[in-house]
């Protein structure tokens, strides 16, 4: 894909982004502001999104909205996802037992993207939206995925990878991640203690469903989680097998 197309794609993204931040209706200028896209550009990828139906505009004042199409249209593809609609009764069950927030997660590339998040019901919790990138060294998810590799495999991916220090407890050392990732593998589930958001612990094991591996993790603030690893621990890998044994059944 030429980079003409891609900064395309990136643009249209932006604007329906725009709408997300602004939470109300948005003029040409304020878009081509609110984006950084030059205001003729702008005015024709808008042209685009309104002929197709995806914006429409508003005489008083002059500005636009987007219309449910794109809602109707993402929530229809979301109901053909191959994981999440099926898991999601699973990942409720879960946050409701733990009353923490519960996350899906899979490898994509040399991050973590989240596939869903289910939240916690306290107003103190740990907030995240599906589509979210993070590391895979500093993620409970992503240590999850590294730790399902053979030790080979694993060595292999950590070794020469650039630890960054997303907080002052991130795992920076590549021999104390790996005896980290291996030392947890043992014990059946991975923990991170504030290493990828300060004040935040959360407890992941990872799944094979359908040839692919996938993570599941109950992340919450350090002074409910700390005391509750265990049973935290215990619902999560019940809550996996359950769910590698329903996907078996078909």
């Amino acid at each position: 894909m030429s980079n003409v197309a891609v900064t395309a794609v990136e643009r249209v993204l932006d604007i329906f982004e725009a709408f997300d931040k602004a939470q109300k209706p948005l003029s040409l200028t304020d878009l081509a502001e609110l984006t950084g896209i030059p205001k003729s550009s702008c005015h024709a990828i808008v042209g685009t999104l309104i002929a197709r139906g995806y914006l429409y505009s508003l005489a008083r004042p002059r500005a636009l909205y987007p219309t449910r199409r794109f809602f109707d249209l993402a929530r229809a593809i979301l109901e053909k996802d191959p994981f999440i609609e099926r898991m999601m009764p699973m990942l409720e069950r879960l946050r409701d037992a733990s009353r923490e927030t519960v996350i899906l997660g899979k490898r994509q590339g040399d991050a973590v993207i989240y596939l869903q998040v289910v939240e916690s019901p306290n107003s103190i919790r740990y907030s995240a939206k599906p589509g979210e990138f993070k590391p895979l060294h500093s993620s409970a998810i992503g240590k999850a995925l590294i730790g399902s590799l053979k030790e080979a495999e694993l060595r292999a991916l950590i070794a020469g990878r650039p630890l960054a220090a997303v907080t002052g407890t991130t795992l920076t050392d590549e021999e104390a991640l790996v005896t980290d990732i291996l030392e947890s593998r043992r014990r059946g589930y991975f923990l991170t203690r504030g290493e990828n958001v300060a004040d935040v612990w959360a407890v992941s094991a990872f799944l094979c469903v359908n040839s692919e591996t996938l993570a599941v993790a109950i992340a919450g603030p350090q002074h409910r989680m700390e005391n509750n690893v265990m049973e935290h621990a215990q619902l999560l890998l019940a809550t996996c097998s359950f769910i590698a044994r329903q996907w078996s059944k078909t």
